[in-house]
């Protein structure tokens, strides 16, 4: 198989399986809101929240380390998998220690910390789950990978289920995470002997040989990509956290209904971006010129996809969260108000991110990382003490608005500077007029209100002239690999 084709091989693999999975989990994380309540999704919330801050330290970058040194040589395979895995015993013991000191130190009530300790444990066999995925995609074996995400969310939802049915308490729902860690991590371990039977020996613990020399260098050229992990996950989990301290857990309830819906919309630069990458990866080596052509028309269309996904949520925001959770996550509905320009803002940033990167300007992006982190915990300190869940809202808004204009800075300096005034007026006028449709037309159904005002915002950018013969060619090159 020629590298275009696998490519596009792995990337629709991975694209099918996380279509799959965040429906599947969409739908148990409805379930689960609804039938917890505010209060109870609150508690699971924070938890996976609390739990997903510490949670960076059982990595430290090491699996996108694994990624890439064993992609490029695949003998080392034994070694990285043999020698992480020895790693991560230390870092979860360590990472779960943490965890049991700091909820204990911070007096939360014996419910909530059982929770906690249930999610810690799910944390640390996904873990050594995430080893298996390294080498799985240093193979470029994504099919497998996939398979365990989409296992995952399957056991999640029936779980989810179950649940409901044998009127389980939160804590009940928080062993699902626990039962469905060990579960998914046993499947990788049948497919790691089956498929990759000499790394399967090697990483028997009878079997394992440290390499001590190996350990430190290992670390010191990981931890960028750890450090980067690690201040998203700070940005992305403290308001959860903090909101659960300072204001409780039915706020955290409300906040959380409202953004798990963002991450569900990430699946549209992920997609887009994920087929996109390697195309400018390679061109930033043979055509300076077509890959500025390719970063133009990715931000356009992303931009183009984008707001009508922030206006028209804006305006229906009370429909979406009425028909999701129901009546008891009515304060929800202003939250999403809010956090729909996150998804916007992330469409873009998620695109710059990932073409600094293709260029080998990984550093700007930790920077940038590390300053969102930073502006987020000040913004939280100062807004949710007067505003609660709303102003955690406007943080995370004023952010991510942050993180785009130095990754647009950065990606002007190093790559192009966009004409932004010449692909974000159209799609303003577009949703203007699908604005109008909207409102005239709120008290329908949904189901008929977003086919037809999509309708509308298309035809007005086809009618203004919005897509050109480059738009058409680059499609088709995408959709060959490159």
């Amino acid at each position: 198989m020629n590298t275009a084709r696998r490519v596009a091989k792995n990337t629709g693999v991975l694209l099918v399986s996380q279509i799959i999975s965040r429906l599947l989990a969409f739908f148990y994380i409805m379930y689960t809101a609804r039938y917890l309540g505010a209060e109870g999704f609150g508690i699971l919330s924070f938890a996976l929240a609390f739990t997903g801050i510490f949670g960076v330290f059982t990595d430290l970058g090491l699996g996108q380390l694994t990624i890439r040194e064993v992609a490029r040589d695949k003998s080392l395979a034994s070694k990285y998998l043999a020698n992480i895995s020895a790693m991560k015993i230390i870092l979860v013991s360590i990472t779960f220690g943490l965890i049991v000191l700091v909820i204990n130190l911070l007096g939360y009530p014996k419910q909530t910390i059982m929770v906690v300790y249930l999610i810690a444990l799910s944390i640390i066999f996904t873990a050594f789950t995430r080893i298996f995925y390294s080498i799985f995609q240093a193979f470029e074996k994504m099919e497998y990978q996939s398979l365990g995400q989409i296992l995952n969310s399957v056991l999640m939802l029936s779980g989810v289920i179950f649940a409901i049915k044998q009127n389980f308490n939160v804590i009940g729902f928080a062993s699902l995470y626990f039962i469905t860690s060990i579960v998914v991590l046993g499947c990788n371990l049948i497919i790691l002997k089956r498929k990759f039977s000499n790394l399967a020996i090697v990483w028997s613990p009878r079997k394992i040989e440290m390499d001590w020399s190996f350990w430190k260098p290992t670390i010191k050229e990981a931890l960028p990509f750890g450090l980067t992990t690690i201040f998203t996950t700070i940005y992305f989990r403290i308001d959860t956290v903090m909101l659960s301290l300072m204001k409780g857990n039915e706020v955290v309830g409300w906040y959380n209904a409202a953004y798990r819906l963002i991450f569900v919309l990430m699946l549209i630069p992920t997609a887009l971006v994920g087929s996109v990458f390697p195309v400018i990866s390679r061109l930033y080596i043979s055509s300076k010129d077509s890959m500025r052509l390719a970063f133009e028309r990715s931000f356009k269309y992303l931009l183009i996809i984008g707001l009508p996904i922030a206006v028209g949520t804006t305006i229906l925001a009370d429909k979406i969260i009425l028909l999701i959770y129901g009546e008891e996550f009515v304060p929800s509905i202003i939250a999403l108000q809010i956090l729909i320009w996150v998804a916007l803002l992330m469409f873009l940033t998620y695109l710059l991110g990932n073409t600094l990167g293709a260029i080998n300007r990984q550093p700007i992006v930790l920077k940038v990382a590390g300053i969102n982190a930073g502006v987020n915990v000040f913004l939280n300190i100062l807004l949710i003490p007067r505003f609660s869940y709303i102003g955690a809202s406007i943080a995370t808004v004023a952010t991510e608005t942050v993180g785009f204009v130095l990754l647009l800075y950065f990606t002007s300096k190093y790559i192009y500077k966009l004409p932004l005034h010449k692909y974000i007026i159209r799609p303003i006028l577009a949703s203007l007029a699908m604005s109008g449709l909207l409102l005239y037309l709120k008290g329908t159904t949904l189901l008929l209100l977003i086919p037809a005002t999509a309708i509308l915002y298309f035809g007005v950018l086809y009618f203004l002239d919005t897509f050109s013969v480059q738009d058409a060619d680059l499609f088709k090159r995408i959709l060959r690999g490159g």
